[in-house]
């Protein structure tokens, strides 16, 4: 599978910090497709293929998700609470994106099964650095499960 053919989901509701990541993604040279959506709930139906996420030509199922923690609607640890009680979910690679240094929400999220958990670099080239090294392990290094590509074609129900 192509790097250009793997969706990553971005789950960010503050419009600057998708901006800055889109154009540290592009800096860094990753070429995959990244969805967005702003709170909580949507990441969760995107995930589930319900609603106006059931089209997943248009909605593909992504390899990785970035997910912040301090969202709208359902909190960021909500989602990864859902992800861990969605059995065809299991193998998602899920990485904590947020401003929160919290030792509490590093805890909760690695017990709730994040992958990684990443602090915003406040600076533009601190936030191309950690799009290189996402590039670099996440989607270069990294082997994907087999069972991950499988689940892109079933919805879950949320």
């Amino acid at each position: 599978m192509s790097s250009d053919a793997r969706t990553i989901l971005l789950v960010e509701d503050d419009s600057n910090d998708v901006f800055f990541l889109q154009f540290a993604f592009e800096s860094a040279g990753i070429g995959n497709p990244l969805q967005v959506v702003g709170d909580g709930q949507q990441a969760i139906n995107y995930l589930a293929g319900t609603g106006q996420y059931a089209d997943r030509s248009k909605y593909p199922f992504p390899v990785l998700v970035l997910l912040d923690l301090k969202l709208p609607v359902k909190m960021g640890l909500e989602v990864l609470r859902w992800v861990q009680n969605q059995p065809r979910l299991s193998n998602l690679l899920v990485i904590v994106l947020t401003s929160s240094a919290d030792s509490n929400d590093v805890e909760k999220a690695y017990s709730l099964g994040a992958r990684s958990y990443l602090v915003k670099p406040v600076s533009l080239n601190k936030r191309v650095e950690m799009a290189r090294v996402i590039k670099n392990y996440w989607l270069e290094l990294n082997r994907f499960p087999s069972a991950l590509h499988a689940s892109s074609n079933q919805g879950t129900n949320p």
